[in-house]
């Protein structure tokens, strides 16, 4: 605007659009990561999207039980699996849960995959199960204490499901934060041999040791060892779908690990934290690409 025809003045510039320009200067600050509290912020100016809502259906049958693992060190792992009625066996997805979480985080009030699943099928999806597992909060690999919830899944938790008929020779891997970083991992370490696909929702990654969590690894050795960043390639062959929120604080780490695949993995960065929430709003698609890759 030409100065002579402007009526704001400098004073009202200040005090009436101050808050504003600070607003603005501050979300930017923090977008462009110049600021900590990235997520927080985020939340605050209402920029993670619209919530998503477990869908209000009968949802698809469910059976949980336990065992005692040897691969855990003689620790009894509880299981959950939700599974649409079939006359066939089923192909199956192992969700795994994130820290803090269990065999449960997928079901009921957390994150509902039996009624998603059954909002799936009733719009004429393809059917598959869905397993949960307890690994403690030990990121999926073995630990210095010898605690290998890996093994647990890839050798004790995946036969049990074959045992109990469903078809394990179309599997499939998901997780969300945690659970996500152990959904590729396990999808790397198996090979698209083994593994249809994997869907990450908001996985835990780091781009070096120094700035991990603490417990996620037992040094910067195990780190080295077990970090999918790097490993890309090893899911050649693997469908790959990975969502993240544009509000979570792994973002970044997500973001230089999807740029590291030569096919760009299918989902991608929307509006959202790392919550239910956005898991949650995540999980129609996220089960539509595995149904879609487990009957390809």
């Amino acid at each position: 605007m030409h100065p002579t025809r402007s009526r704001v003045t400098r004073r009202a510039l200040i005090v009436g659009g101050g808050a504003v320009v600070a607003a603005v200067a501050v979300a930017e600050a923090v977008d462009l990561r110049w600021l900590p509290g990235r997520s927080t912020m985020y939340r605050t100016l209402g920029l993670d999207g619209e919530p998503g809502h477990i869908p209000d259906v009968t949802p698809v049958p469910t059976t949980s039980g336990s065992f005692v693992s040897r691969a855990r060190g003689g620790r009894t792992v509880g299981w959950t699996i939700a599974a649409p009625q079939s006359d066939r066996p089923l192909p199956i997805a192992v969700a795994l849960h994130g820290y803090g979480g269990s065999h449960r985080t997928f079901f009921g009030n957390g994150l509902g995959y039996e009624r998603f699943l059954a909002q799936h099928v009733a719009r004429g999806g393809a059917p598959f199960a869905v397993a949960g597992v307890d690994g403690g909060n030990r990121y999926w690999h073995r630990r210095a204490d010898g605690d290998d919830p890996g093994a647990m899944v890839l050798d004790e938790f995946v036969p049990m499901l074959e045992q109990r008929g469903f078809d394990t020779g179309r599997l499939a891997f998901t997780g969300n934060s945690m659970g996500g970083y152990g959904a590729l991992r396990f999808g790397g370490l198996l090979g698209p041999r083994k593994v249809r696909a994997v869907a990450a929702l908001s996985p835990a990654l780091w781009t070096s040791a120094g700035e991990t969590a603490r417990g996620a690894f037992d040094d910067a050795e195990d780190f080295r060892a077990n970090t999918v960043i790097g490993r890309q390639h090893e899911l050649d062959g693997v469908a790959v779908r990975i969502d993240v929120g544009t509000g979570d604080g792994f973002e970044p780490a997500v973001r230089t690990y999807v740029d590291g695949f030569t096919t760009t993995p299918a989902g991608g960065f929307e509006p959202g934290a790392h919550d239910n929430a956005f898991w949650r709003r995540m999980a129609p698609q996220q089960i539509a690409f595995l149904a879609r890759h487990l009957h390809a």
